[in-house]
């Protein structure tokens, strides 16, 4: 530590001393401009210059400083004397003061008035501040006026060696592929110092590696590093740790240093093979797996890593080539083998192949190292299962006649248990797919028979599943669909294709050709339609007309002579008769309509019914239809509303033997208005047996309270309404504590709207006797019947 610090006092001053050697006696020895320097006495010549020579003479700076240099970061007991300034005017008399002005004047830089130096107060430190600007000036001390023209000069701080490298953008992380040459770029570093670059080497680096060696070296003045030794394998180490320094001073001893970090990292190339984990690799699966299933997985491992550790796997060899395939597991890279086509454990039960996994991605530049790929053997064992039956054919196709007899067989399908136990197999038939059981099939043999008819007209084809079992596992079940075409017999006779029905124009010619008719047939036979056509044995020698046999397989009508009349006849009627060509050979009889119309002499049918003779008027009949509908509806109409007022004029009669109750339901009672709703209480009258016991009213309460009245006898169901009613009209009268109540309801409400008010002398607080009834006869002849009425109950109480 004392050999440390005596090294580096020893390089602090040692420039220090050079400095100062070098600046002082230029300090001390400031050149001076001849012809800037005044005479010696020049305080007196001073005084002698008169105002013109001030005119005409410039006056001349008399001393020159250009620019001083301080040494940083220098501390000592006292100030460090910058400089000095000197002016020739300055006798050495106490006369001139010295002024400094400008960067850190007074503060960091002080002048001796009197003598000119030139001291720094503080430490300076080139880093933060390179250099100041000042300007200093001769005055007179007693009268402040300027000597001289102000001068101004640089003091440049002098750097020193105080700052050490540093590495602004570390630590670093690089990245370099393995397996490369000695050389190889990895990247490059940079350090900063902050010293000055220009004055001595406290800027000048140099880089060197403290840690990582031997792998990586470093240019020591470009700071690029690379790789030292060959085929550095990521798959042995893939993370290095680079210390790097860079020192300034050039690298020289007592240089100050600073050090980062780089991480290096391998990246991965292609380098190594495929290896797989074992040689041979056992496998069993059942024989009744099913296609596409994986059975195993082997795994060929590779020490490279992302795309350079892909794989392909293959089957190069063996005896199941056809039966099994490989493919890679894009996640684990993995060969997954799987079942291409059935096993059958009675046909073969083992199976060896040779599997191959190779890289995807190969470099070439390591392709000398070897084939990038490695085989192992697989074997596969098959194991027995218990199989369903298997038929013979994958599908049946069966043809049979449709006039085909009831229990004829068909067809037959066969099926066996290819276990070897070789279970029985029984057959049947789906019946979802048979749901008018027109067939039948025999457990044990698999024939097929007829159970219906068969029609090839209405089904043609018929698709049915037949179903085998093993009698000992009923749970193995085979299916097998059989296509059934009927196939066609000549069962069906021709006719029409269509109702036809023939125009014959009264004005048509002998000859002309009324309709073409066409047939057909249901039955398919193999050479196509052929028809035959004649007319009835009667009708040959028919007047009227006749047909012709045309080449396209239809017929035409025609009319033999001319001279048609819808008078005469409307309608004729022609029976033709239609052969086929099969065998047997069918056929029918049709008869074609012929009707008689009029034509226009374009011979276009206008009208083909007789009321064209019998509507001069030149209605049609759809017209007289529409006319006589109208009438028909006119007298209905009138019947009804005939039948309706008849009905509501018939008097109410209501015959002994009719239920009282019935009638008096529908008695036509217009009570006192809308809004009248207790004027009769029919609930009575529905019930005649209740008319024991008394019932009080229920809408107003009696003044006195009496004894019930003694009731009638009950009335039986048959009585006449009319007694009923009279004998209720004789207890109302006697009974004390019944008012009108019909009246009062039937009056209680009387409209609004009326000019004239209320008639109704309810509520009313006078009597009939108080009022005065003359103003009626003043309402108009209206109300003149209701005034006499009331005039003449007048005259009446009177007398």
């Amino acid at each position: 530590m004392p050999e440390r610090l005596t090294e580096m006092l020893t390089d602090t001053w040692t420039p220090l001393i050079i400095l100062w050697i070098t600046v002082l006696p230029s300090i001390c020895m400031a050149p001076m401009n001849p012809s800037q320097v005044l005479p010696s006495g020049s305080s007196t010549g001073l005084k002698r210059l008169t105002e013109e020579q001030r005119v005409l003479n410039r006056s001349k700076r008399g001393w020159v400083w250009n620019q001083m240099f301080v040494l940083e970061e220098f501390s000592g007991p006292e100030p460090i004397l910058v400089g000095r300034l000197h002016t020739d005017l300055d006798p050495g008399s106490s006369k001139i003061k010295y002024i400094l002005s400008g960067d850190g004047a007074g503060t960091i830089f002080v002048i001796n008035d009197k003598t000119g130096d030139i001291h720094a107060m503080k430490r300076l430190d080139r880093e933060e501040k390179a250099e100041y600007t000042l300007t200093a000036q001769a005055v007179d001390r007693d009268t402040n006026k300027p000597l001289e023209p102000p001068s101004e000069f640089i003091i440049k701080v002098q750097d020193i060696n105080d700052n050490a490298p540093e590495f602004v953008d570390g630590p670093y992380h690089a990245t370099v592929p393995e397996m490369s040459i000695v050389g190889t770029f990895v990247t490059k570093v940079t350090a900063t110092d902050a010293d000055d670059p220009v004055y001595g080497n406290s800027a000048k680096l140099v880089y060197s590696i403290l840690e990582g060696q031997p792998y990586f070296s470093i240019e020591p003045h470009t700071a690029i590093i690379k790789t030292a030794l060959p085929n550095m394998d990521r798959e042995a180490k893939e993370e290095y740790f680079v210390v790097i320094q860079a020192k300034d001073m050039g690298g020289h001893m007592g240089g100050l240093s600073g050090t980062t970090t780089v991480t290096i990292t391998l990246t991965d190339v292609n380098d190594n093979p495929p290896k797989f984990a074992q040689s041979l690799y056992h496998f069993s699966v059942m024989e009744d797996v099913a296609l596409g299933e994986p059975i195993g997985r082997v795994k060929a491992n590779d020490l490279d890593i992302g795309e350079n550790a892909k794989s392909s796997y293959d089957i190069i060899e063996g005896d199941g080539m056809d039966i099994f395939e490989i493919t890679t597991d894009a996640q684990t890279q993995d060969g997954i083998i799987r079942v291409r086509k059935p096993l059958d454990f009675e046909t073969k039960k083992s199976y060896t192949l040779k599997v191959e996994a190779a890289n995807i991605h190969i470099d070439p530049r390591f392709i000398s190292g070897g084939p990038f790929k490695d085989t192992a053997t697989v074997k596969i064992v098959v194991e027995d299962a218990d199989e369903p039956p298997v038929f013979s054919s994958p599908t049946y196709l069966l043809e049979v006649h449709e006039n085909a007899a009831i229990n004829s067989v068909i067809g037959q399908v066969a099926a066996h248990d290819p276990d070897v136990s070789s279970s029985p197999i029984r057959f049947s038939i789906d019946r979802h797919t048979d749901l008018e059981r027109q067939f039948n099939i025999n457990a044990e043999d698999g024939k097929i028979t007829l159970a219906t008819p068969l029609d090839r007209e209405t089904n043609m084809w018929h698709n049915i599943t037949i179903v085998a079992t093993e009698t000992r596992n009923h749970s193995q079940v085979s299916r097998v669909p059989v296509a059934i075409k009927v196939l066609d017999v000549n069962d069906n006779a021709p006719e029409f294709a269509s109702e036809h029905e023939a125009f014959l124009c009264e004005n048509g010619k002998p000859g002309q050709v009324i309709q073409i008719v066409s047939a057909i047939d249901k039955d398919d036979p193999k050479n196509g339609h052929y028809f035959l056509y004649s007319l009835l044995p009667e009708m040959v020698n028919n007047p009227n007309f006749t047909i012709k046999k045309n080449e396209d397989n239809t017929l035409s009508i025609l009319a033999k002579h001319s001279g048609f009349s819808r008078q005469k006849q409307e309608v004729y009627l022609l029976p033709i008769v239609i052969s086929d060509s099969g065998n047997p050979p069918m056929s029918s009889t049709s008869t074609l309509t012929i009707r008689v119309c009029g034509c226009s002499s374009d011979g276009i049918v206008q009208s083909c019914n007789v009321e064209a003779y019998v509507l001069p008027i030149g209605l049609s009949m759809g017209a007289l239809i529409a006319i006589l509908a109208c009438i028909i509806l006119l007298l209905v109409i009138v019947v009804l509303f005939v039948t309706l007022r008849r009905h509501k004029n018939e008097p109410l009669i209501i015959k002994d033997d009719e239920d009282v109750r019935e009638n008096i339901i529908r008695y036509d009672d217009e009570g006192g208005g809308e809004e009248d709703t207790e004027a009769f209480d029919i609930a009575t009258l529905q019930n005649p047996d209740g008319i024991n016991g008394f019932l009080p009213r229920k809408d107003i309460k009696p003044d006195l309270q009496f004894m019930p009245r003694q009731g009638l006898a009950p009335v039986p169901n048959g009585v006449d309404v009319d007694e009923f009613i009279n004998v209720r009209l004789h207890e109302a009268d006697n009974d004390p504590t019944a008012p009108p109540y019909d009246s009062i309801q039937i009056y209680g409400y009387e409209g609004r709207g009326s000019a004239a008010g209320s008639l109704s002398s309810l509520e009313s607080s006078t009597s009939d006797s108080d009022q005065n009834f003359d103003y009626l006869s003043e309402w108009g002849p209206r109300f003149k019947r209701l005034g006499e009425l009331y005039s003449v109950g007048e005259s009446d109480k009177e007398t």
